[in-house]
């Protein structure tokens, strides 16, 4: 199986970090949700994002349209060393069901718990969710207009692939599960 690191095959067969997405869902619209923004500037040194419901939901006084939560989009060194952090808040363990496919995502509980942040008062407490799409060199062809018919089978990443290169390229123990 390879792992992504053999440069003596096919070096498009090789995995990569296309995106690491870091988000905060604060589920309310107002001042949780500028704090929240504060946070992940402070944490990746980018703008981040706000996310906005898309309907209205009278039970959790949600109006259609409302901020409810904030993002940022990491590709490249910094979405590599940002992931390299948040690994080390969970001590560097995650369970298998945390990949599906090319897709690997894992919570933290506390922003505290990632190295380097402390508890910051005007900001409070909050958690976030990191989201890490892998996928293979030449993957950008199936965003073209081009239909994913057209992309081999082999070429999509599969969950035994991605847990690998994780494992190897972040030293990340991964459980897995009991059966």
């Amino acid at each position: 199986m390879d792992t992504g690191t053999d440069t003596h095959q096919n070096p498009m067969r090789n995995l990569k970090i296309e995106k690491v997405v870091l988000n905060i869902g604060v589920g309310q619209a107002g001042e949780r949700v500028e704090k929240a923004g504060k946070l992940l500037n402070l944490l990746t040194k980018r703008k981040p994002i706000k996310t906005i419901s898309k309907k209205r939901i009278p039970t959790w006084n949600l109006r259609k349209g409302e901020a409810i939560g904030i993002m940022v989009t990491l590709r490249g060194k910094d979405a590599e060393e940002v992931l390299k952090k948040c690994l080390e808040a969970v001590d560097r363990k995650v369970k298998s069901t945390c990949f599906d496919g090319g897709n690997f995502s894992f919570g933290i509980k506390e922003y505290i718990d990632i190295p380097g942040m402390k508890y910051i008062m005007e900001i409070g407490n909050f958690g976030l969710n990191i989201n890490t799409k892998i996928e293979r060199s030449g993957y950008s062809i199936m965003r073209r207009k081009i239909k994913r018919a057209d992309i081999s089978n082999d070429h999509r990443v599969k969950s035994e692939e991605a847990e690998k290169f994780i494992a190897g390229k972040f030293n990340v123990n991964v459980i897995k599960k009991e059966e």
